[in-house]
């Protein structure tokens, strides 16, 4: 089935992430930064020069296309779905990708910065791609496989689609997202003219995992108000904010409760941010875990600690605010248990042995099947995102190609 296949999804990774799409969490703007419609437009460009005249991006940043059904069934409709933006935490200004060839199990030494070294000892994953081509950056960026694999694994599913009439499908829409690394990938979506059943995300790592479960989230923001007098003459006056937030991030567990401590299904809390000035400052968090409820008793615990603290400083005043951020997938996904299965079905039509694993984060797919739309995440092969060391196997992206195709003929098969 693929054999003779000429696989484009290498070729269009290369460019795409050359393109700078990198979000920015302080902008109020929609999407977050314009650099990010440069790399929407091209691909919109791309799938009309395939032939999908419905394909274009709108003001906010969001590409739509619609690949026909060739079905006589009365078929689903299914989206596939990834985000064109990259992470703040790490430079996204001109990436230049090195493509080694045969990889040979040696260190791979990035040019730009010696300093930074990808091992096996460090990646034990990198051990199943000895002998086959992987991706880098050159040493200074991030690489931007996180999403830019998955949005060149559904481009050239697109592009198998339409050079394969013979493959038979329903209607399939392509969907690519700005902003998803500051949260706000389905902010300004028009779900409506979408026009899907239900989605897959492509925004996961290793070859056969898996995802129907993400954390559940909320962010918290502690404001500490103070008393400002003049330095000279502060005594018995002045009560200092900053300290006191101070007091707060130093009052957290330092052997438990947070992301260096935690792994598999634990919760964590973690302080993200502080800003302010003697008068008033603020500690910002984000809170996590799989089950929904344990929030409010992570939420619960954090208000109780900043209360003690503030509690050695009665003229000083705290506020506590909370703000949900997203919800774990599962508790939808349950209900409509044959999407995931049917990926599984795909995974091992693909030759892959299914890996079914939480995710440690979010995705677009879990606000996503909170809006209405069941949407389990799917592998890209991206590795050590956000950082200078992301790599991914170019065997891992030509395996989620072929499983995006053998997902499209299992939704046909079962109408």
């Amino acid at each position: 089935m693929f054999e003779s296949y000429k696989f484009t999804v290498v070729e269009k990774f290369l460019r795409y992430v050359q393109v700078d799409t990198q979000s920015n969490p302080e902008s109020p703007t929609h999407p977050s930064t314009e650099k990010q419609k440069t790399l929407s437009n091209l691909l919109a460009t791309e799938l009309q020069a395939m032939g999908i005249i419905d394909a274009h991006s709108d003001e906010f940043g969001y590409v739509y296309a619609t690949i026909p059904s060739n079905s006589n069934k009365d078929v689903p409709v299914v989206c596939f779905c990834s985000h064109v933006d990259t992470a703040p935490d790490c430079s996204g200004t001109n990436v230049q990708p090195i493509l080694h060839n045969a990889f040979d199990g040696r260190d791979i030494v990035l040019p730009y910065d010696i300093n930074q070294i990808i091992s096996i000892e460090q990646y034990p994953y990198l051990q199943e791609h000895i002998g086959f081509d992987v991706i880098t950056a050159s040493g200074d960026t991030l690489l931007g496989a996180d999403d830019k694999s998955g949005v060149a694994e559904i481009m050239d599913l697109a592009n198998y689609l339409v050079t394969h009439p013979e493959i038979k499908h329903g209607a399939i829409k392509i969907l690519f997202t700005p902003d998803e690394e500051v949260g706000a990938g389905t902010a300004k979506l028009d779900l409506d003219k979408l026009g899907a059943s239900v989605a897959y995300t492509l925004d996961g790592g290793e070859a056969g995992t898996l995802e129907d479960e993400t954390f559940s989230a909320d962010g918290v923001t502690i404001t500490v108000h103070g008393v400002i007098a003049h330095p000279g003459y502060g005594k018995d006056k002045l009560v200092n904010a900053i300290k006191i937030v101070g007091e707060i991030a130093a009052a957290l567990p330092t052997d438990e409760w947070s992301p260096e401590t935690t792994e598999k299904r634990q919760g964590f809390v973690h302080p993200v941010q502080i800003e302010g000035i003697a008068e008033k400052a603020s500690i910002s968090f984000i809170i996590r875990d799989f089950e929904t409820a344990k929030l409010l008793e992570h939420e619960n615990r954090l208000k109780q600690i900043a209360e003690d603290v503030i509690a050695k400083h009665p003229k000083a005043t705290i506020s506590f605010d909370v703000k949900e951020q997203y919800r774990n997938m599962k508790e939808i996904l349950q209900h409509h248990p044959h999407i995931t299965l049917y990926a599984e079905e795909a995974y091992k039509r693909a030759g892959l042995q299914v890996v079914k694993e939480p995710i440690r984060g979010g995705t677009d797919g879990s606000r996503l099947s909170f809006m209405g739309l069941p949407c389990p995440n799917i592998f890209t092969g991206m590795q050590a995102i956000h950082s200078k060391h992301e790599w991914i196997g170019v065997k891992d992206m030509y395996k989620a190609v072929e499983v995006l195709v053998h997902l499209v003929q299992v939704w046909e098969e079962h109408s």
